[in-house]
C-alpha cells in the first residue's frame, strides 16, 4: 500500500490525523459497501444458482445464514488489512486496534463453521439412510469442539501466546473441566451408541414406566431426549440414562405393520357344560364347526365356543393372517375363568386398531349366549334388587 501512495504522490509520512481519520473513514466505508453488495447481490444470485440445482444439499450448505456470515468477513478482513497504514504513526493503538478486528473475525469465523454444520445436519436429516441416526447430538458437539477452539485462538491472541501452550496450561485442569461437561460427554458418549445401535430415532414410540414417558420422541438433542406424551406434555430424558436403563421402543410394531391384541373374558365357570344332542346338531350345520377335533363323545360348549371364536378371527378382514391367532383359557381366578384372544390386527393406526378389537368383542360378547355361556360380572344394583324380590 506504502508503494501505491508513493506512486500517487502522497507522503505517508506528512499525513496528518485529519487525514488518517479521513482514510480510514473511506477505508471503513469502501469495505461497507462491498459488503453490502455482496449482501444484496451476490448472497441472492448463488441463492438463485442453488435453487435451479437438482441437489438439495447446496440449497441446505450454502444457506442465508452461511453466506451472511461469509460476507460478514470482508468488512474486518479489508479494514485489518489498511490497519498498518493509517495507524503506522501510533504503533500502541495498531496494536490493540489489530488484536480487536483479529477476535472480530475469530468470532464471525466460528460462527460461519457453526452455520455449515448446521447446514451440513440439515441436509443430512432429509437423506432417507441417515433419518434412523441421532446426528442432532453429534452436529451440537462438532459445534462445541469448534466453539472451544475459537475461544482458544481468542485468548491466544489476547495473551499472545500459542496456542499449544494454552492447552497445554488446561490440561492441567482437566479434571475440573470433566466435572462442568459431564452432562455433555456422557451425552456424545450415548448418542453414539444409540446411533450405532440403532436403539432411537426422530418419530419413535418409546414407553419408560419408570418416568412416566409414553410418547414419541421428537427431538434428540446432545443433552437431552424429548418426547411429546400422548397426553401432549413434553418430558426430556437424558440420553445416557436411555443406555444405562431399559425402555420399551414400539417402532418393530410400526416397521411390521401388525399390532397385538391380547385381552381375555371372564366367563362364568357356572355355565360351562356338556353339549347336549340338539346343540351338536345345530353346530354341526354351520361352517365353522367343521374341522374341530373331537375329543370325546361329548363335547364342552366352552371347547365350541373357542373354536367358533379361532374361526371368527381367522376369517376376519382387518386381522393378520400371518402372524399367531390363539384362543386359549388362563388361570381361574374369583372373578371367573379368563378366555384370552390372542391376534395381531393388519393395522398399527391406534384408532382403527382400537375399532377393529372393540368390533371383535362386541361380537364375542353377543354371540356367547348361542352357546350356553355367561359373561362373569360382579353383581351390579339391578342384581341385588332382583335377588332381594326373589328371595320374597
Amino acid at each position: 500500500m506504502e508503494d501505491i501512495m508513493v506512486d500517487l504522490g502522497i507522503s505517508v509520512e506528512k499525513l496528518s490525523t485529519l487525514q488518517r481519520v479521513l482514510m480510514f473513514c473511506l477505508v471503513v466505508a469502501v469495505a461497507y459497501l462491498l459488503e453490502f453488495f455482496c449482501r444484496k447481490v451476490l448472497i441472492k444470485t448463488i441463492r438463485s444458482v442453488t435453487a435451479r440445482t437438482e441437489t438439495k444439499w447446496d440449497d441446505y450448505i450454502l444457506n442465508t445464514k452461511v453466506l451472511n456470515c461469509a460476507c460478514h468477513l470482508i468488512c474486518p478482513v479489508i479494514i485489518f488489512f489498511f490497519l498498518p497504514l493509517i495507524l503506522e504513526q501510533n504503533p500502541t493503538l495498531l496494536f490493540y486496534a489489530q488484536k480487536l478486528i483479529t477476535l472480530y473475525i475469530i468470532v464471525i469465523c466460528v460462527m460461519l463453521v457453526c452455520a455449515l454444520l448446521g447446514g451440513f445436519y440439515a441436509a443430512s436429516a432429509e437423506e432417507a439412510g441417515l433419518q434412523n441416526h441421532p446426528l442432532q447430538g453429534l452436529a451440537q458437539m462438532l459445534k462445541l469442539i469448534v466453539i472451544a477452539i475459537g475461544v482458544i485462538i481468542g485468548i491466544s491472541v489476547l495473551l499472545d501466546k500459542n496456542p499449544i501452550v494454552i492447552l497445554t496450561g488446561l490440561g492441567a485442569s482437566a479434571a475440573v473441566l470433566m466435572l462442568v461437561f459431564k452432562d455433555t460427554i456422557l451425552g456424545l458418549v450415548a448418542g453414539v451408541q444409540l446411533s450405532a445401535n440403532k436403539m432411537l430415532k426422530v418419530g419413535d414410540w418409546i414407553a419408560i414406566p419408570s418416568r412416566n414417558v409414553n410418547g414419541v420422541v421428537y427431538e434428540v438433542t446432545l443433552t437431552t431426549v424429548k418426547v411429546r406424551n400422548y397426553d401432549n406434555t413434553i418430558i426430556t430424558v437424558p440420553p445416557y440414562s436411555l443406555v444405562s436403563e431399559s425402555f420399551q421402543n414400539w417402532r418393530g410394531m410400526w416397521e411390521s405393520g401388525a399390532r397385538r391384541v391380547m385381552r381375555s373374558i371372564n366367563i362364568d365357570m357356572n355355565t360351562v357344560r356338556f353339549c347336549s344332542a340338539e346343540d351338536m346338531a345345530r353346530y354341526e350345520g354351520e361352517k365353522w364347526f367343521e374341522g374341530i377335533e373331537r375329543s370325546g363323545e361329548r363335547e364342552v360348549n366352552l371347547k365350541i365356543f373357542r373354536h367358533y371364536l379361532e374361526h371368527y378371527i381367522t376369517n376376519h378382514p382387518r386381522v393378520d393372517k400371518n402372524t399367531m391367532i390363539m384362543i386359549r383359557q388362563l388361570q381361574p381366578t374369583p372373578q371367573g375363568l379368563p378366555v384370552e384372544l390372542y391376534f395381531f390386527t393388519a393395522t398399527t393406526e391406534w384408532k382403527r386398531y382400537e375399532y377393529i378389537q372393540a368390533d371383535i368383542f362386541d361380537h364375542a360378547i353377543a354371540i356367547i349366549n348361542e352357546f350356553g355361556l355367561k359373561v362373569f360380572q360382579s353383581p351390579t344394583g339391578d342384581d341385588i334388587t332382583s335377588l332381594k324380590l326373589t328371595q320374597r
